[in-house]
């Protein structure tokens, strides 16, 4: 096929995908406008495994599997910890207990259950409309993070100037975002008209979509593979995920130039950046989740067992199919490597973001399976979109519209408030992504630095019975405040954000220490109702003396340690799900039965220790 043009096959395949998501969002439309629960989240009637497939497609997205791609070309199986940024694994936390002890508070949104912990004092009025501020600045970065994304992605198959040579005029800096216009409009269009039950039903066939080009990409680099000629281009200890003290990757012969790009990523001391991305992923994974469409689809839940076992299910259904595609694009991009050099080189160096589309435009790639890729990738877009739009909304319509503008609104007005509100943030993401330099500083600035703000005060908040409202808010704020001024100290930005997160956690947590002691604890009748229906372990006794008083059949939560145990066991049988499918593709057949069997070993521990225990 040409390298810059779709064949009329692949733009049919497009076509028909883009018109089911049109037909999708008219469908559901009724349904979606009875109530704003139903618009916001389904109505929390929506079964937990195709909530699950939907969380993961959601998190499929594109911007993320062009960083993915890009990391695994140039690191191998070390780049299995990398994400561990985001973090990943907090679907784990989330799966053991936390998404059941979020879903026990029956709240709408992430702000709303500041209301339920902290109850209506001033200091619970100003943590609330901190968490909706952080969570609309959270949304509109990952929003403006897929717009990015999507406009590179689609610019190398249908080169604007060249379709549309009246365009010529534009620069070609913002040529990527004409493309993350046009298809972010799909996108409002079924996220708007049919809310989460459209966004859910959406995702389930982009899902299958994904799976289907994910299989066939990783059988096309298999066939292509040569392993013993592969290896020989490859630095010792690509195949390994082991490390030492230092990377010590050493790219030579025609990829010597990607010994620039591993100088210039900050992971050398690769000991270092794996003890700071697992201390700051634990950390963030026992806060809770971010208010994003992963907490939105944990409320969506019918109970909380179904909302555990949702989380759960995320791991299992995305990262076998999303690492079978990643790997395979990985693989045929360093066979094909002289063949696309040019076409991913911008200013003499290579942009490793361009891997992927340079991939699939190759003849090595079919038409029709090119079609059904790009129409996957560009529904990994919109769904992620969508999503967070739907978050975004949310907190907007549920958050400040119905509780400071109009409590009383009619399901009519919220549906025209959210409808109004969704095209609003939509023009604002656009605007931050036109801002935006390229995907990776998006990414690192929202993992490393803005999330390290939020880390501290949600940590308290489940598991100190004294932290109140006023430490909430005092640690936010602690810690946003560093998280907007250090990206622009002229010594400090020329780090990794991941760096300078143990400055932000700290200001944040001095925040928090100083705003509890600075006023009296939260209303004791709040906390008994909080910890009487969320049944956290931490310190809670002096609310559990007085819950058990009245409630004499009350049993405290003692598994701690259990919940732990299944943490661990958990993150290693995550990480061998994520490297499994990468030494099929790689055709290293005894590391691949190595990490069946940890996954095997990890799936009958959490089955005993895990589900069979498992309660609402």
């Amino acid at each position: 096929m040409d390298n810059t043009f779709l064949t009329s096959l692949d733009l049919t395949v497009i076509g028909v995908y883009l018109g089911l998501l049109i037909f999708i969002g008219f469908y559901l439309k009724r349904r979606a406008s009875k109530n704003l629960e139903s618009y916001l989240l389904g109505g929390k009637t929506i079964p937990w495994y195709m909530l699950g497939l939907s969380n993961a497609s959601g998190m499929f997205d594109i911007s993320g599997t062009v960083w993915l791609v890009a990391i695994t070309v140039i690191y191998g199986l070390k780049s299995i910890y990398i994400p561990w940024l985001w973090p990943v694994f907090n679907q784990i936390f989330l799966m053991i207990y936390l998404s059941a002890w979020l879903r026990r508070s029956e709240v709408t949104t992430g702000a709303e259950w500041i209301g339920f912990r902290f109850g209506k004092d001033r200091g619970a009025v100003t943590s609330h409309w901190i968490i909706v501020v952080f969570a609309i600045l959270v949304c509109l970065s990952m929003l403006a993070y897929g717009f990015i994304g999507m406009g590179k992605f689609v610019e190398i198959f249908l080169p604007l100037k060249a379709i549309f040579p009246s365009l010529s005029f534009l620069p070609d800096t913002y040529v990527p975002h004409v493309w993350g216009i046009v298809f972010t409009l799909f996108a409002v269009f079924y996220a708007l008209m049919g809310g989460m039950m459209s966004i859910v039903w959406a995702d389930v066939a982009q899902y299958a979509i994904m799976t289907l080009a994910a299989i066939a990409i990783a059988i096309i680099a298999m066939v292509h593979l040569d392993i013993v000629e592969f290896s020989s281009w490859l630095p010792e200890g690509w195949f390994s995920p082991g490390f030492g003290t230092h990377l010590e990757l050493d790219w030579t012969g025609k990829f010597a130039e990607f010994n620039t790009k591993v100088q210039t990523d900050g992971y050398q001391v690769f000991s270092f950046f794996f003890g700071m991305v697992l201390m700051k992923g634990i950390l963030s994974s026992l806060a809770g989740p971010a208010p994003t469409f992963d907490m939105q689809k944990v409320l969506s839940t019918k109970s909380p067992r179904e909302a555990s076992l949702m989380s759960g299910f995320v791991s299992v259904v995305l990262l076998p199919v999303r690492y079978l595609m990643i790997a395979g694009i990985s693989v045929i991009g360093l066979i094909i490597y002289d063949q696309i050099r040019d076409q991913i080189t911008i200013n003499g160096l290579v942009d490793f973001e361009l891997v992927l589309p340079a991939v699939i435009a190759h003849p090595w790639i079919p038409a029709g399976l090119v079609g059904l890729i790009l129409a996957g990738l560009l529904a990994a877009f919109m769904s992620t979109f969508a999503g967070t739009l739907n978050a975004a909304q949310a907190y907007i319509v549920n958050d400040i519209y119905i509780k400071y503008i109009k409590p009383e609104a009619t399901a009519k007005q919220s549906n025209n408030a959210n409808l109004i509100v969704g095209m609003v943030v939509v023009v604002v993401s656009i605007l931050f992504g036109v801002l935006a330099q390229n995907v990776n500083s998006i990414l690192q600035w929202v993992t490393g630095a803005l999330y390290g703000s939020y880390i501290a005060a949600n940590i308290l908040k489940w598991h100190w019975w004294r932290f109140n409202s006023k430490g909430f808010a005092w640690g936010m704020v602690g810690g946003l405040i560093p998280a907007l001024i250090l990206p622009y100290v002229p010594v400090v930005n020329e780090v990794l954000p991941l760096y300078y997160f143990p400055i932000i956690l700290v200001f944040s947590l001095i925040g928090c220490i100083w705003g509890t002691y600075s006023a009296p604890a939260t209303d004791m009748d709040v906390l008994k109702k909080f910890y009487a229906k969320t049944r956290p372990w931490g310190y809670w006794k002096p609310v559990h003396d007085l819950v058990v008083a009245e409630q004499p059949g009350f049993k405290k939560n003692t598994a701690f340690g259990r919940d732990m145990v299944n943490v661990a066991t958990g993150i290693i049988w995550q990480t061998a799900l994520v490297a499994a499918p990468v030494y099929l593709v790689v055709k290293q057949y005894s590391s691949l039965a190595i990490a069946l069997m940890i996954v095997g070993v990890g799936t009958v521990i959490l089955k005993k220790n895990w589900y069979d225990k498992l309660e609402d």
